[in-house]
């Protein structure tokens, strides 16, 4: 009888550069492509390049093998095209969002760490059901604004990307605690 905690006896063979510059052309393609969104795209890229077995790629590509060619050159570069516009539109859509949102000003480069939360205490007051008492932390460190998530409940992000543990943040970032969501800008 063997436990749930017994490994095989062959560990399965190291990734070599050449299979991960496969995945991650096939990655690329489907991208061009219009396959996979830019989040999905970005987040496969991450995960290839963290892979350690040729197993996990496979996983990564599995829904665009064997259909890489079979298109011909004028569906390639039509959907080139169409993957292009589509990302001009979603960055024009998150600039126009982008504006709209509210300032948050940066401290004073000489004052203390500034405390985000719902607690009266703090330097920032946010009083929105998702933000957490005691919820982020935002302070200059050697010339660089860094966000320290301090282990809210409904997370911290920068620029979209979850916060675990601290990001460097600078003017014009778009931060978000809880569902409150502000531009970075300087006094």
């Amino acid at each position: 009888m063997t436990s749930s905690f017994e490994f095989p006896a062959y560990p399965a063979p190291r990734l070599s550069d050449a299979e991960r510059d496969r995945a991650l052309e096939h990655l690329r393609e489907g991208a061009a492509l219009g396959r996979l969104s830019h989040d999905t795209f970005l987040r496969r890229m991450e995960l290839a390049l963290a892979a350690r077995h040729s197993g996990d790629l496979a996983v990564l590509t599995a829904d665009l093998e064997g259909r890489a060619g079979a298109e011909s050159p004028w569906t390639r570069r039509l959907f080139g095209w169409v993957g292009r516009a589509s990302a001009l539109s979603v960055g024009v859509r998150r600039a126009w969002a982008a504006e709209k949102l509210p300032r948050l000003l940066l401290p004073h480069p000489g004052a203390a760490a500034l405390r985000i939360g719902r607690d009266p205490g703090n330097g920032l007051r946010l009083s929105h059901e998702t933000v957490s008492r005691v919820h982020a932390e935002l302070v200059l460190r050697d010339g660089v604004w860094v966000l320290t998530d301090l282990g809210s409940t409904n997370g911290t992000t920068v620029n979209g990307r979850r916060v675990t543990g601290s990001a460097m943040v600078r003017e014009g970032d778009q931060v978000s605690f809880g569902r409150m969501t502000f531009r970075l800008s300087s006094p």
